[in-house]
């Protein structure tokens, strides 16, 4: 694992968010909020906890604090949801950037309340990135389930988009 793997996962990360979130701005401040289904009842729920989870890793990684976990009722609009997006993925890009491979092997300690954890920066990191992926699917369940077909996000399209010609 390297930085520069790494940021390749964060990457892809963004590109197929930003796939989903064409089709949440679809969506009316109802459908934003309606608990549908899953672990976190709602499109915004879901995101929220994605968003916080991130910044969460990145944080005791050694990036910008994020203090308590985001709440969903701070971000009753999609549009409030993204500005706080944006930002978090400046400090994804910003730490990523602060790091060299050794960097990687640092590890570091955590507990969720179920006792003493830990695990390596890389490994961490590797986490939080592949976590997004799993709620991704959720949502994009959820905006089936609300009416809107999100589209596919597999790496596989990624990878295939990365190398198109450029206009």
């Amino acid at each position: 694992m390297t930085v520069a793997d790494l940021t390749r996962r964060f990457e892809y990360g963004y590109w197929a968010n930003r796939k989903l979130f064409a089709a949440v701005g679809q969506l009316t401040p109802d459908e934003f909020t309606r608990d549908v289904a899953g672990s976190y009842g709602s499109v915004r729920n879901t995101l929220v906890h994605t968003l916080s989870a991130e910044w969460g890793w990145i944080a005791r990684c050694g990036g910008p604090e994020r203090g308590p976990a985001l709440k969903p009722g701070d971000y009753p609009t999609f549009d409030s949801l993204i500005e706080k997006w944006l930002t978090i993925e400046g400090y994804v890009y910003e730490f990523l950037e602060s790091l060299i491979d050794a960097d990687l092997h640092r590890v570091i300690e955590f507990d969720f309340g179920r006792g003493p954890m830990s695990g390596s920066v890389g490994e961490l990191l590797e986490h939080a990135a592949n976590h997004g992926v799993h709620h991704r699917g959720q949502v994009a369940l959820l905006l089936r389930a609300l009416g809107h077909a999100p589209g596919n996000v597999d790496l596989l399209f990624y990878d295939g988009e990365q190398r198109a010609p450029r206009a």
